[in-house]
Protein backbone atom coordinates (compact mmCIF):
# COMPACT_ATOMS: atom_id res chain seq x y z
CA UNK A 1 0.00 0.00 0.00
CA UNK A 2 2.88 2.04 1.02
CA UNK A 3 4.55 1.24 -2.19
CA UNK A 4 1.34 2.88 -4.01
CA UNK A 5 1.19 6.12 -2.69
CA UNK A 6 5.26 6.25 -3.20
CA UNK A 7 4.51 5.55 -7.01
CA UNK A 8 1.40 7.71 -6.90
CA UNK A 9 3.07 10.51 -5.29
CA UNK A 10 6.12 10.48 -7.66
CA UNK A 11 4.07 10.42 -10.31
CA UNK A 12 1.81 13.53 -9.17
CA UNK A 13 5.33 15.38 -8.91
CA UNK A 14 6.60 14.68 -12.52
CA UNK A 15 3.52 15.06 -14.24
CA UNK A 16 3.90 18.60 -12.00
CA UNK A 17 7.25 19.29 -13.58
CA UNK A 18 6.66 18.60 -17.12
CA UNK A 19 3.54 20.40 -16.97
CA UNK A 20 5.57 23.66 -15.52
CA UNK A 21 8.38 23.04 -17.92
CA UNK A 22 5.69 23.44 -20.93
CA UNK A 23 4.19 25.71 -19.52
CA UNK A 24 7.73 27.77 -19.50
CA UNK A 25 8.00 26.76 -22.57
CA UNK A 26 4.93 27.79 -23.98
CA UNK A 27 5.65 31.14 -22.02
CA UNK A 28 8.86 31.23 -23.90
CA UNK A 29 7.44 30.77 -27.40
CA UNK A 30 4.76 33.46 -27.13
CA UNK A 31 7.13 35.73 -25.79
CA UNK A 32 9.50 35.01 -28.78
CA UNK A 33 6.57 35.17 -31.09
CA UNK A 34 5.11 38.16 -30.04
CA UNK A 35 8.63 39.78 -29.81
CA UNK A 36 9.25 38.92 -33.61
CA UNK A 37 5.67 40.44 -34.24
CA UNK A 38 7.24 43.59 -32.63
CA UNK A 39 10.82 43.38 -34.78
CA UNK A 40 8.60 43.04 -37.95
CA UNK A 41 8.62 45.65 -40.43
CA UNK A 42 5.00 44.28 -42.42
CA UNK A 43 6.09 45.41 -45.96
CA UNK A 44 9.31 47.84 -46.49
CA UNK A 45 12.20 47.29 -46.07
CA UNK A 46 14.19 46.24 -43.54
CA UNK A 47 12.68 43.11 -43.29
CA UNK A 48 12.97 43.33 -39.10
CA UNK A 49 13.82 46.41 -37.43
CA UNK A 50 16.65 44.81 -34.97
CA UNK A 51 18.94 41.77 -36.62
CA UNK A 52 17.77 38.58 -36.58
CA UNK A 53 19.79 34.95 -37.54
CA UNK A 54 18.44 32.42 -39.53
CA UNK A 55 20.39 29.17 -40.07
CA UNK A 56 19.62 27.77 -43.30
CA UNK A 57 20.40 24.14 -44.37
CA UNK A 58 21.07 24.57 -47.97
CA UNK A 59 21.66 22.24 -50.77
CA UNK A 60 25.05 23.33 -52.83
CA UNK A 61 25.13 22.38 -56.84
CA UNK A 62 28.78 21.38 -58.23
CA UNK A 63 28.25 24.58 -60.36
CA UNK A 64 26.97 27.08 -57.27
CA UNK A 65 29.02 29.11 -55.47
CA UNK A 66 30.69 27.02 -52.69
CA UNK A 67 30.14 29.08 -49.77
CA UNK A 68 26.69 31.51 -49.17
CA UNK A 69 27.84 33.33 -46.14
CA UNK A 70 29.85 35.50 -48.23
CA UNK A 71 28.92 35.68 -51.69
CA UNK A 72 27.42 38.61 -53.33
CA UNK A 73 23.77 38.48 -53.66
CA UNK A 74 23.45 37.59 -50.31
CA UNK A 75 25.72 40.16 -48.74
CA UNK A 76 23.50 42.83 -50.46
CA UNK A 77 20.39 41.12 -49.32
CA UNK A 78 21.48 41.08 -45.74
CA UNK A 79 22.12 44.59 -45.71
CA UNK A 80 18.30 45.14 -47.16
CA UNK A 81 16.31 42.95 -44.77
CA UNK A 82 18.74 43.12 -41.44
CA UNK A 83 18.68 39.68 -41.45
CA UNK A 84 22.09 37.10 -41.22
CA UNK A 85 21.67 34.06 -42.92
CA UNK A 86 24.18 31.33 -41.32
CA UNK A 87 24.40 28.98 -44.24
CA UNK A 88 25.15 25.55 -43.52
CA UNK A 89 26.30 24.47 -46.96
CA UNK A 90 25.86 20.85 -48.08
CA UNK A 91 27.21 19.32 -51.42
CA UNK A 92 24.47 17.13 -53.68
CA UNK A 93 26.50 14.00 -53.48
CA UNK A 94 25.60 14.02 -49.18
CA UNK A 95 22.60 15.66 -49.50
CA UNK A 96 20.03 13.10 -48.73
CA UNK A 97 22.12 11.83 -45.95
CA UNK A 98 22.65 14.86 -44.40
CA UNK A 99 19.66 16.20 -44.51
CA UNK A 100 18.31 12.77 -42.92
CA UNK A 101 20.34 12.96 -40.30
CA UNK A 102 19.07 16.33 -39.72
CA UNK A 103 15.82 15.72 -39.35
CA UNK A 104 16.35 12.09 -37.76
CA UNK A 105 18.29 14.07 -34.72
CA UNK A 106 15.57 17.06 -34.13
CA UNK A 107 18.80 19.49 -34.43
CA UNK A 108 16.87 21.55 -36.80
CA UNK A 109 17.70 24.85 -39.36
CA UNK A 110 15.10 27.14 -39.65
CA UNK A 111 14.59 26.35 -43.10
CA UNK A 112 15.86 24.29 -45.75
CA UNK A 113 16.50 26.09 -48.74
CA UNK A 114 17.51 24.19 -52.33
CA UNK A 115 17.16 20.77 -50.88
CA UNK A 116 15.31 19.09 -53.41
CA UNK A 117 13.12 17.65 -50.35
CA UNK A 118 11.15 14.36 -51.37
CA UNK A 119 7.42 15.15 -51.62
CA UNK A 120 6.46 12.48 -49.48
CA UNK A 121 9.36 13.66 -46.56
CA UNK A 122 7.74 16.85 -46.86
CA UNK A 123 4.43 15.00 -45.69
CA UNK A 124 5.53 12.71 -43.38
CA UNK A 125 7.26 15.44 -41.19
CA UNK A 126 4.55 18.33 -42.15
CA UNK A 127 1.69 16.64 -40.75
CA UNK A 128 4.14 15.77 -37.61
CA UNK A 129 4.30 19.68 -36.77
CA UNK A 130 8.18 19.49 -37.82
CA UNK A 131 8.03 21.58 -41.08
CA UNK A 132 4.96 24.54 -40.79
CA UNK A 133 2.17 25.01 -42.17
CA UNK A 134 2.66 27.98 -44.93
CA UNK A 135 -1.03 28.99 -46.20
CA UNK A 136 -1.79 31.87 -42.92
CA UNK A 137 1.97 33.08 -43.66
CA UNK A 138 1.52 33.41 -47.50
CA UNK A 139 -1.73 34.87 -47.23
CA UNK A 140 -0.30 37.56 -44.46
CA UNK A 141 3.13 38.04 -45.12
CA UNK A 142 4.12 37.49 -48.76
CA UNK A 143 2.42 39.80 -51.48
CA UNK A 144 4.56 38.21 -54.79
CA UNK A 145 3.22 34.84 -53.80
CA UNK A 146 0.00 35.41 -52.96
CA UNK A 147 -0.79 37.57 -56.21
CA UNK A 148 1.12 34.60 -58.13
CA UNK A 149 -0.62 31.74 -56.95
CA UNK A 150 -4.04 33.59 -56.97
CA UNK A 151 -3.48 34.42 -61.06
CA UNK A 152 -1.98 30.89 -61.37
CA UNK A 153 -4.58 28.25 -59.41
CA UNK A 154 -3.42 25.13 -61.37
CA UNK A 155 0.42 25.87 -59.85
CA UNK A 156 -1.39 26.16 -56.25
CA UNK A 157 -3.23 22.94 -56.41
CA UNK A 158 0.35 21.55 -57.05
CA UNK A 159 1.79 22.55 -54.53
CA UNK A 160 -0.73 21.48 -51.90
CA UNK A 161 -0.65 18.00 -50.05
CA UNK A 162 -3.38 15.95 -49.40
CA UNK A 163 -4.08 17.35 -45.63
CA UNK A 164 -4.92 21.51 -47.30
CA UNK A 165 -1.71 22.83 -46.79
CA UNK A 166 1.00 24.43 -48.37
CA UNK A 167 4.12 22.96 -46.43
CA UNK A 168 6.95 23.84 -49.02
CA UNK A 169 7.38 27.17 -51.77
CA UNK A 170 8.49 25.47 -55.73
CA UNK A 171 11.02 26.43 -58.26
CA UNK A 172 8.63 27.65 -60.94
CA UNK A 173 9.10 28.34 -64.52
CA UNK A 174 7.44 31.48 -66.11
CA UNK A 175 4.37 29.64 -67.60
CA UNK A 176 5.05 31.47 -70.58
CA UNK A 177 8.81 31.33 -70.84
CA UNK A 178 8.04 27.94 -73.00
CA UNK A 179 11.88 27.82 -74.29
CA UNK A 180 12.73 26.92 -70.64
CA UNK A 181 9.83 24.41 -70.11
CA UNK A 182 10.76 22.46 -72.96
CA UNK A 183 14.14 21.67 -71.67
CA UNK A 184 16.24 20.46 -74.45
CA UNK A 185 14.95 20.57 -77.55
CA UNK A 186 15.27 18.41 -81.13
CA UNK A 187 17.97 19.92 -83.41
CA UNK A 188 19.34 18.56 -87.41
CA UNK A 189 22.46 19.61 -88.74
CA UNK A 190 20.86 21.98 -91.17
CA UNK A 191 24.40 22.32 -93.28
CA UNK A 192 24.02 18.67 -93.71
CA UNK A 193 20.59 18.88 -94.78
CA UNK A 194 21.65 21.44 -97.15
CA UNK A 195 24.39 19.28 -98.46
CA UNK A 196 21.74 16.57 -99.02
CA UNK A 197 19.40 19.00 -100.94
CA UNK A 198 16.70 17.59 -98.31
CA UNK A 199 13.91 19.93 -96.91
CA UNK A 200 13.58 19.70 -93.53
CA UNK A 201 11.50 16.91 -92.05
CA UNK A 202 7.67 17.35 -91.82
CA UNK A 203 6.79 13.51 -90.73
CA UNK A 204 8.47 10.76 -89.01
CA UNK A 205 8.83 9.14 -92.22
CA UNK A 206 10.56 11.73 -93.81
CA UNK A 207 12.59 11.93 -90.76
CA UNK A 208 13.70 8.60 -90.96
CA UNK A 209 15.02 9.03 -94.48
CA UNK A 210 17.04 11.97 -93.47
CA UNK A 211 19.16 9.95 -91.14
CA UNK A 212 19.12 6.85 -93.86
CA UNK A 213 21.16 10.03 -96.07
CA UNK A 214 23.40 11.04 -93.43
CA UNK A 215 24.58 7.20 -92.88
CA UNK A 216 24.78 6.73 -96.40
CA UNK A 217 25.99 9.83 -98.45
CA UNK A 218 28.90 11.16 -96.27
CA UNK A 219 27.37 14.69 -95.73
CA UNK A 220 30.25 16.05 -94.30
CA UNK A 221 32.13 15.32 -97.67
CA UNK A 222 35.60 13.90 -96.04
CA UNK A 223 35.23 9.98 -97.92
CA UNK A 224 34.83 8.50 -94.38
CA UNK A 225 31.43 7.05 -93.06
CA UNK A 226 32.38 8.82 -89.45
CA UNK A 227 28.35 10.93 -89.60
CA UNK A 228 26.48 9.45 -86.72
CA UNK A 229 22.96 10.32 -87.95
CA UNK A 230 21.30 10.58 -84.29
CA UNK A 231 22.67 10.79 -80.89
CA UNK A 232 22.34 12.05 -77.65
CA UNK A 233 23.77 11.54 -74.19
CA UNK A 234 20.53 9.03 -73.57
CA UNK A 235 17.80 8.05 -75.48
CA UNK A 236 15.51 9.76 -72.51
CA UNK A 237 15.04 13.37 -74.57
CA UNK A 238 15.21 11.77 -77.81
CA UNK A 239 11.90 9.21 -76.71
CA UNK A 240 10.66 12.96 -75.44
CA UNK A 241 10.64 14.05 -78.61
CA UNK A 242 9.18 11.73 -80.79
CA UNK A 243 6.50 10.59 -78.36
CA UNK A 244 4.28 13.59 -79.67
CA UNK A 245 4.35 11.97 -83.13
CA UNK A 246 2.99 8.78 -81.37
CA UNK A 247 0.20 10.33 -79.33
CA UNK A 248 1.94 10.00 -76.15
CA UNK A 249 2.45 11.57 -72.80
CA UNK A 250 -0.14 14.46 -73.75
CA UNK A 251 0.05 16.19 -70.15
CA UNK A 252 3.52 16.46 -70.67
CA UNK A 253 6.32 14.42 -68.08
CA UNK A 254 6.23 15.78 -64.61
CA UNK A 255 3.81 13.03 -64.21
CA UNK A 256 5.84 9.78 -65.51
CA UNK A 257 3.99 7.21 -67.21
CA UNK A 258 0.61 8.88 -66.67
CA UNK A 259 -1.19 10.99 -68.93
CA UNK A 260 -4.84 11.12 -70.45
CA UNK A 261 -6.82 8.59 -72.71
CA UNK A 262 -7.08 11.04 -76.33
CA UNK A 263 -10.23 12.81 -76.15
CA UNK A 264 -10.88 12.80 -72.24
CA UNK A 265 -9.24 13.11 -69.21
CA UNK A 266 -9.61 9.58 -68.04
CA UNK A 267 -6.38 8.68 -66.87
CA UNK A 268 -4.28 6.37 -68.64
CA UNK A 269 -0.64 4.00 -68.44
CA UNK A 270 0.89 5.19 -71.95
CA UNK A 271 3.40 2.59 -71.63
CA UNK A 272 0.43 -0.06 -72.38
CA UNK A 273 -1.12 2.27 -75.39
CA UNK A 274 -0.53 1.29 -78.87
CA UNK A 275 0.76 4.52 -79.58
CA UNK A 276 3.81 3.63 -77.17
CA UNK A 277 4.35 0.32 -79.18
CA UNK A 278 4.49 2.02 -82.48
CA UNK A 279 7.01 4.41 -81.03
CA UNK A 280 9.50 1.82 -80.02
CA UNK A 281 8.80 0.06 -83.06
CA UNK A 282 9.88 3.36 -84.92
CA UNK A 283 12.83 3.26 -82.55
CA UNK A 284 13.77 -0.39 -82.78
CA UNK A 285 13.74 0.49 -86.78
CA UNK A 286 16.19 3.49 -86.05
CA UNK A 287 18.69 1.69 -83.93
CA UNK A 288 19.04 -1.90 -86.25
CA UNK A 289 19.76 -0.05 -89.20
CA UNK A 290 22.65 1.84 -87.40
CA UNK A 291 20.98 5.41 -87.55
CA UNK A 292 20.49 6.01 -83.58
CA UNK A 293 24.05 5.91 -82.04
CA UNK A 294 25.20 2.27 -81.04
CA UNK A 295 26.56 2.73 -77.99
CA UNK A 296 23.54 5.98 -76.61
CA UNK A 297 22.87 3.17 -73.59
CA UNK A 298 25.93 3.47 -72.08
CA UNK A 299 27.31 7.16 -72.99
CA UNK A 300 29.23 8.89 -70.71
CA UNK A 301 28.48 13.08 -71.56
CA UNK A 302 32.29 13.36 -72.11
CA UNK A 303 32.18 11.28 -74.99
CA UNK A 304 28.41 12.78 -76.17
CA UNK A 305 30.32 16.17 -76.02
CA UNK A 306 33.15 15.13 -77.91
CA UNK A 307 31.42 13.49 -80.57
CA UNK A 308 29.68 16.95 -80.66
CA UNK A 309 32.00 19.40 -80.91
CA UNK A 310 33.65 17.52 -83.59
CA UNK A 311 30.39 18.17 -85.79
CA UNK A 312 29.54 14.16 -85.81
CA UNK A 313 25.88 14.30 -85.34
CA UNK A 314 23.13 14.74 -88.01
CA UNK A 315 20.42 15.31 -85.36
CA UNK A 316 20.45 15.67 -81.42
CA UNK A 317 18.39 16.76 -78.66
CA UNK A 318 19.99 18.84 -76.19
CA UNK A 319 20.78 22.06 -75.00
CA UNK A 320 21.46 25.17 -77.25
CA UNK A 321 24.53 23.92 -79.56
CA UNK A 322 25.90 27.12 -80.12
CA UNK A 323 26.55 26.96 -76.59
CA UNK A 324 26.86 23.66 -75.37
CA UNK A 325 29.19 22.61 -78.32
CA UNK A 326 31.21 25.88 -79.56
CA UNK A 327 29.99 28.20 -82.25
CA UNK A 328 31.35 26.49 -84.84
CA UNK A 329 29.91 22.72 -84.12
CA UNK A 330 26.85 24.34 -82.82
CA UNK A 331 26.01 26.84 -85.52
CA UNK A 332 25.55 23.90 -88.02
CA UNK A 333 21.96 23.31 -86.05
CA UNK A 334 18.69 24.31 -85.96
CA UNK A 335 15.79 23.69 -84.39
CA UNK A 336 13.40 20.65 -85.95
CA UNK A 337 9.79 21.25 -85.86
CA UNK A 338 7.30 18.36 -83.84
CA UNK A 339 6.89 15.30 -86.26
CA UNK A 340 3.59 14.18 -88.01
CA UNK A 341 3.78 10.45 -87.11
CA UNK A 342 2.15 7.39 -88.71
CA UNK A 343 -1.80 7.98 -87.11
CA UNK A 344 -1.58 11.75 -87.80
CA UNK A 345 -0.57 12.85 -84.18
CA UNK A 346 1.58 15.74 -84.40
CA UNK A 347 2.33 17.42 -80.78
CA UNK A 348 5.51 18.24 -78.81
CA UNK A 349 5.23 16.59 -75.32
CA UNK A 350 8.08 17.29 -73.17
CA UNK A 351 6.52 20.48 -71.89
CA UNK A 352 6.47 20.51 -68.09
CA UNK A 353 4.54 21.87 -65.73
CA UNK A 354 5.83 25.31 -64.00
CA UNK A 355 6.05 23.72 -60.73
CA UNK A 356 9.52 22.18 -61.31
CA UNK A 357 10.71 21.33 -57.64
CA UNK A 358 7.86 21.82 -54.81
CA UNK A 359 10.10 21.48 -52.06
CA UNK A 360 12.86 23.94 -52.68
CA UNK A 361 11.95 26.25 -49.27
CA UNK A 362 10.60 24.91 -45.79
CA UNK A 363 10.47 26.05 -42.51
CA UNK A 364 11.19 24.46 -39.63
CA UNK A 365 9.07 24.40 -36.45
CA UNK A 366 12.54 25.07 -34.55
CA UNK A 367 12.36 28.66 -36.63
CA UNK A 368 10.94 32.10 -34.28
CA UNK A 369 10.42 34.11 -36.52
CA UNK A 370 8.39 32.77 -39.09
CA UNK A 371 6.44 35.81 -40.72
CA UNK A 372 10.41 38.06 -41.10
CA UNK A 373 11.35 34.22 -42.72
CA UNK A 374 8.20 33.86 -45.50
CA UNK A 375 9.07 37.82 -46.32
CA UNK A 376 12.50 37.21 -46.57
CA UNK A 377 12.48 34.29 -49.48
CA UNK A 378 8.95 36.54 -51.08
CA UNK A 379 10.81 38.63 -52.85
CA UNK A 380 12.98 36.15 -54.91
CA UNK A 381 9.31 35.90 -56.23
CA UNK A 382 9.12 39.05 -56.77
CA UNK A 383 10.28 40.94 -59.68
CA UNK A 384 12.99 43.12 -57.96
CA UNK A 385 14.23 39.86 -55.83
CA UNK A 386 14.30 37.60 -59.37
CA UNK A 387 16.60 40.34 -61.04
CA UNK A 388 19.04 40.09 -57.42
CA UNK A 389 19.21 36.26 -57.85
CA UNK A 390 19.35 35.81 -61.79
CA UNK A 391 21.62 39.27 -62.99
CA UNK A 392 23.36 40.34 -59.15
CA UNK A 393 23.50 44.64 -59.22
CA UNK A 394 23.20 47.13 -61.88
CA UNK A 395 27.05 48.30 -62.27
CA UNK A 396 28.69 45.21 -60.71
CA UNK A 397 27.72 42.33 -62.51
CA UNK A 398 25.17 43.39 -65.22
CA UNK A 399 23.40 46.45 -67.03
CA UNK A 400 20.53 47.71 -68.81
CA UNK A 401 20.82 48.18 -72.75
CA UNK A 402 18.84 50.02 -74.60
CA UNK A 403 16.62 47.92 -75.03
CA UNK A 404 15.53 47.50 -71.88
CA UNK A 405 17.36 44.37 -71.94
CA UNK A 406 19.51 42.73 -68.42
CA UNK A 407 23.00 41.85 -69.71
CA UNK A 408 25.81 40.37 -67.85
CA UNK A 409 29.36 42.75 -67.95
CA UNK A 410 32.24 41.45 -69.79
CA UNK A 411 34.37 40.53 -66.80
CA UNK A 412 31.81 38.23 -66.22
CA UNK A 413 30.65 37.25 -69.50
CA UNK A 414 35.16 37.33 -70.46
CA UNK A 415 36.26 35.97 -67.54
CA UNK A 416 40.48 37.83 -66.78
CA UNK A 417 40.92 34.41 -65.27
CA UNK A 418 40.43 32.64 -68.22
CA UNK A 419 37.52 30.68 -66.37
CA UNK A 420 33.90 29.82 -67.83
CA UNK A 421 31.03 31.98 -67.71
CA UNK A 422 29.09 29.89 -64.85
CA UNK A 423 32.74 29.73 -62.90
CA UNK A 424 33.04 33.69 -63.20
CA UNK A 425 28.83 34.37 -61.80
CA UNK A 426 28.95 31.84 -59.52
CA UNK A 427 31.37 34.18 -57.88
CA UNK A 428 28.65 36.31 -57.55
CA UNK A 429 25.79 34.24 -57.70
CA UNK A 430 23.95 31.21 -56.25
CA UNK A 431 21.55 30.02 -59.51
CA UNK A 432 23.67 27.87 -61.30
CA UNK A 433 22.04 24.09 -60.57
CA UNK A 434 18.64 24.55 -60.02
CA UNK A 435 16.48 23.75 -57.29
CA UNK A 436 16.37 27.24 -55.65
CA UNK A 437 13.17 28.61 -54.63
CA UNK A 438 12.78 31.51 -56.95
CA UNK A 439 10.75 31.78 -60.44
CA UNK A 440 12.94 31.50 -63.75
CA UNK A 441 11.84 34.56 -66.26
CA UNK A 442 12.55 34.72 -69.50
CA UNK A 443 13.41 38.59 -68.94
CA UNK A 444 16.06 37.49 -66.21
CA UNK A 445 17.54 33.99 -67.03
CA UNK A 446 20.47 34.08 -69.20
CA UNK A 447 21.30 30.34 -68.66
CA UNK A 448 21.00 27.62 -72.24
CA UNK A 449 17.34 27.77 -72.51
CA UNK A 450 17.05 31.41 -73.23
CA UNK A 451 19.58 32.10 -75.67
CA UNK A 452 18.99 32.86 -79.43
CA UNK A 453 19.51 29.91 -80.95
CA UNK A 454 16.87 28.09 -78.30
CA UNK A 455 14.30 30.39 -78.39
CA UNK A 456 14.38 30.07 -81.81
CA UNK A 457 13.60 26.52 -81.84
CA UNK A 458 11.04 26.52 -78.70
CA UNK A 459 9.34 28.90 -81.24
CA UNK A 460 9.54 26.55 -84.24
CA UNK A 461 7.95 23.67 -81.86
CA UNK A 462 5.38 26.14 -80.45
CA UNK A 463 2.41 25.64 -82.68
CA UNK A 464 2.22 22.06 -82.05
CA UNK A 465 2.96 22.22 -78.10
CA UNK A 466 0.19 20.01 -76.05
CA UNK A 467 -2.21 22.22 -74.87
CA UNK A 468 -2.20 21.37 -71.10
CA UNK A 469 0.65 20.11 -68.76
CA UNK A 470 0.08 18.26 -64.93
CA UNK A 471 2.34 18.86 -62.42
CA UNK A 472 3.97 15.77 -60.59
CA UNK A 473 0.94 14.58 -58.16
CA UNK A 474 1.23 14.74 -54.31
CA UNK A 475 -0.04 11.33 -52.43
CA UNK A 476 -0.92 10.66 -48.87
CA UNK A 477 1.74 8.64 -46.40
CA UNK A 478 -0.07 5.00 -47.69
CA UNK A 479 0.23 6.23 -51.25
CA UNK A 480 3.95 6.30 -51.15
CA UNK A 481 4.25 3.35 -49.46
CA UNK A 482 2.15 1.65 -52.66
CA UNK A 483 4.60 3.44 -55.38
CA UNK A 484 7.81 2.65 -53.35
CA UNK A 485 7.10 -0.73 -53.52
CA UNK A 486 4.49 -1.63 -56.81
CA UNK A 487 5.39 1.69 -58.31
CA UNK A 488 9.08 0.86 -58.33
CA UNK A 489 9.03 -2.46 -59.51
CA UNK A 490 6.99 -0.76 -62.48
CA UNK A 491 8.42 1.48 -63.34
CA UNK A 492 11.68 -0.05 -63.33
CA UNK A 493 10.35 -3.09 -65.22
CA UNK A 494 8.83 -0.79 -68.07
CA UNK A 495 12.72 1.29 -68.19
CA UNK A 496 14.36 -2.27 -68.75
CA UNK A 497 12.14 -3.22 -71.75
CA UNK A 498 12.25 0.06 -73.26
CA UNK A 499 15.71 -0.67 -73.74
CA UNK A 500 15.58 -4.19 -74.89
CA UNK A 501 12.47 -3.15 -77.41
CA UNK A 502 14.42 -0.67 -78.66
CA UNK A 503 17.75 -2.81 -78.69
CA UNK A 504 15.55 -5.76 -80.22
CA UNK A 505 16.92 -7.74 -77.53
CA UNK A 506 13.37 -8.60 -77.00
CA UNK A 507 11.33 -8.49 -79.95
CA UNK A 508 8.50 -6.80 -80.12
CA UNK A 509 6.57 -9.90 -80.77
CA UNK A 510 6.94 -10.40 -77.33
CA UNK A 511 4.73 -7.51 -76.68
CA UNK A 512 2.04 -9.02 -74.90
CA UNK A 513 3.93 -10.96 -72.80
CA UNK A 514 5.57 -7.54 -71.63
CA UNK A 515 1.61 -6.16 -70.85
CA UNK A 516 0.35 -9.27 -69.08
CA UNK A 517 3.31 -9.18 -66.59
CA UNK A 518 2.76 -5.62 -66.52
CA UNK A 519 -0.49 -6.22 -65.37
CA UNK A 520 0.01 -8.96 -62.92
CA UNK A 521 2.97 -6.55 -60.72
CA UNK A 522 -0.04 -5.03 -58.79
CA UNK A 523 -0.95 -2.37 -61.75
CA UNK A 524 -4.78 -2.09 -60.26
CA UNK A 525 -3.87 -0.76 -57.12
CA UNK A 526 -1.13 1.19 -58.58
CA UNK A 527 -3.28 2.98 -60.86
CA UNK A 528 -5.46 3.36 -57.87
CA UNK A 529 -2.92 5.68 -56.31
CA UNK A 530 -2.20 7.36 -59.33
CA UNK A 531 -6.56 8.04 -59.80
CA UNK A 532 -6.68 9.18 -56.21
CA UNK A 533 -4.23 11.74 -56.39
CA UNK A 534 -5.46 13.03 -59.42
CA UNK A 535 -8.63 13.69 -57.96
CA UNK A 536 -7.46 15.09 -55.04
CA UNK A 537 -5.26 17.67 -57.50
CA UNK A 538 -8.54 18.58 -59.63
CA UNK A 539 -10.36 19.39 -56.08
CA UNK A 540 -7.57 21.48 -54.62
Amino acid sequence: MKLKKLLLMTMIILVTILAACSDNDSAGNAESSEAAKENLNDEQFPIVKEEITLDIFAGKTAPSNDDWNDVMIFNEYEDMTNIDVNWEMVPLNSLEEKRNLALASGTLPDAFHSTWMPTSDILKYGEQGVFISLNDLIEEHAPNLKKFLEENPDIKKGITFPDGNIYSLPTIFEPEFISMRMGAKPWINQEWLDALGMDMPQTTEEFYDYLKAVKEEDPNGNGEADEIPLGGPHTGWLIDYLKGSFGVGNRGPSTGYIDAEPGSDELRFWPLSDGYKQMLEYMNKLYSEGLLEQNIFTMEMSQYLANATEGLYGATNWFSPVDIFGKEAGGAFTGIPALEGPDGDKQFSRFISPITNVGSFIITNENENPAATIRWIDHFYGEEGMKLFFMGIEGETFEETEDGEYVYMDHITESDEGLTFEQEAAKYLTWFGGGYPSMTTEQFFNGAESSEQSLAAAETLNPNLIEETWPAFIFTNEENRVLSSIGTDITKYVGEMQDKFITGDVPLSEWDNYVETLKSMGFEEYMGVQQAAYERYLEN
